[in-house]
């Protein structure tokens, strides 16, 4: 994933897309969806280094967000992706 997905961020938002809509067809609930991009938020912002810009924002965002902010842009993020 990392070598192709995270090199820009419009590969990154479809990637997303895919796996949300892939979530909602495979029956989760928004709550569920929201609460498994919250998780893999975080082990973005912990364990894979920046590769662009966006993504670079993106962390710093994360890393001064409090919990409940952190899950509002998890939140954000899915709108984002089924929006487009």
């Amino acid at each position: 994933m990392e070598t192709t997905v995270l090199k820009s961020i419009e590969k990154w938002k479809e990637f997303l897309s895919n796996r949300v809509s892939e979530a909602e067809k495979a029956g989760m609930s928004e709550e569920t969806i929201s609460k498994l991009a919250y998780q893999i938020g975080g082990f973005l912002a912990d364990k894979i280094d920046p590769k662009n810009n966006e993504e670079r924002m993106l962390k710093e965002l994360w890393d001064v967000a409090d919990t409940n902010e952190q899950q509002m842009i998890a939140k954000l993020m899915i709108k984002w992706v089924k929006e487009s």
